[in-house]
């Protein structure tokens, strides 16, 4: 484990901070008129999902934690829990679904993932940053709406809503990117 200085924080970052696990979700650099700059840090408890808010000096020092990574595919749902296998020695783990939070959604059977973990313990799933997936629902494009690139709301085939261009209809297959839950383009 390394330390790193407070205003070295970048999001992604996985801490050790009050004997928790922690992930940097999201951080402002701040420089107050009076007084010394610091970090503002959004993090994310890696254990209970818990979030903190924490202010960062450049004096003060953090470990910074290196998570295991390993790869699984991603089989089926049973209940609320998620079944992977190990791509190495084929052996089945349950997860509970609420690990993954709003990107379960856009899991795929037979999908490739990446387990983070720390001391053989799963703290997170990785799923890519994009995935292709077919507009079911589409609504028709009003015209005359705006004079700049408008949006519509679509429903793709595993049920999540997305603001996609006017000129994508039903059936069109798509890209989304499974965290921001946008549109990136239409798949080749």
């Amino acid at each position: 484990m390394a330390k790193i200085s407070g205003v070295d924080i970048r999001p992604g970052n996985n801490i050790e901070y009050e004997g928790g696990l922690w992930r940097a979700v999201k951080i402002q650099h701040t420089q107050p008129g009076k007084g010394g700059a610091y970090m503002q840090v959004e993090l994310k408890n890696l254990i209970d999902g818990r979030k903190n808010n924490v202010r960062f000096r450049s004096a003060e020092s953090v470990e910074r934690i290196r998570l295991d990574t390993k790869d699984f595919q991603y089989l089926y749902a049973e209940g609320d829990m998620l079944v992977f296998m190990d791509n190495e020695n084929y052996e089945q783990i349950n997860l509970p679904a609420e690990l993954l939070g709003d990107a379960a959604d856009f899991l795929q059977d037979g999908m490739e993932v990446t387990l983070e973990m720390y001391e053989d313990r799963p703290i997170s799933v990785q799923l890519p940053d994009t995935i292709e997936a077919t507009v079911v629902e589409a609504d028709a494009v009003v015209k005359g709406q705006t004079a700049s690139a408008s949006y519509k709301p679509a429903i793709l085939d595993n049920g999540v809503r997305v603001m996609v261009p006017p000129h994508i209809v039903s059936g069109t297959r798509i890209v989304v990117d499974v965290y921001a839950r946008e549109y990136v383009k239409r798949a080749d």
